[in-house]
């Protein structure tokens, strides 16, 4: 079972975006049968086992084992991740292309780096695991605080600055002194994006009611 798994597929998109489905994969995080589904989920055994060979027919549920009981063969099945992504490429003749324009202050151009990378990195789990390779990657992620604008616009400056020099340093653009066993340009290209934006705000607590007020008055 992955992690995750980018799905790029409409159909299978379209699938997975099915409430009760999606209640299904949540319950096969753990393996089980239509009958077990049944009672969790509320539903007649029938009902589930039509959702269920749909999930299936799209690869979002695997089987597991079978066991035989008297004259009925129980299919034990699980989901094929623990969380799903719809990847852009299930909507790829209107997903966002970063190539179309390119402004580093752009919210546009940063959602549209954020979709590419979610495709691009739903493809590359998808390979190294049918190779049974290892995935190379590595992100930080935090908050920073910034007293004015211009404390984060002076950050943004200096992080590009910094970035830019690390790029210098390292890239291998082919011209440089060939290794004993790395030629020169033979090196694995990786993508490098750096973002920065807003924390969303926490939601406000709900505040009770004047009813629930007058009653804690009284107890």
């Amino acid at each position: 079972m992955l992690d995750i798994e980018v799905i790029e597929d409409p159909a299978a998109a379209e699938a997975s975006l099915d409430p009760i489905r999606t209640r299904i994969l949540m319950e096969l995080a753990e393996p089980g049968s239509a009958t077990q589904l049944a009672a969790k989920v509320g539903l007649p055994r029938q009902k589930v086992n039509y959702h269920l060979k749909a999930l299936e027919r799209h690869g979002l549920v695997e089987l597991v084992e079978e066991r035989r009981k008297g004259n009925v063969t129980e299919r034990i099945l699980r989901a094929s991740a623990a969380s799903y992504l719809i990847s852009p490429a299930a909507l790829a003749s209107v997903a966002p292309d970063p190539h179309k324009f390119s402004d580093r202050y752009s919210a546009f151009w940063l959602l549209a780096l954020a979709s590419r990378m979610v495709q691009e990195m739903g493809q590359l789990i998808a390979g190294a695991a049918a190779a049974q390779q290892k995935l190379a990657t590595f992100a930080i992620d935090g908050e920073i605080t910034f007293r004015t604008a211009a404390d984060r616009a002076a950050f943004a400056e200096e992080l590009g600055v910094a970035v830019t020099r690390l790029v210098d340093k390292y890239h291998d653009g082919g011209t440089g002194a060939p290794g004993p066993r790395t030629p020169a340009g033979s090196g694995r290209k990786h993508r490098l994006v750096v973002a920065l934006h807003p924390s969303l705000k926490a939601a406000p607590k709900a505040q009770p009611t004047n009813h629930s007020a007058k009653e804690q008055d009284n107890d």
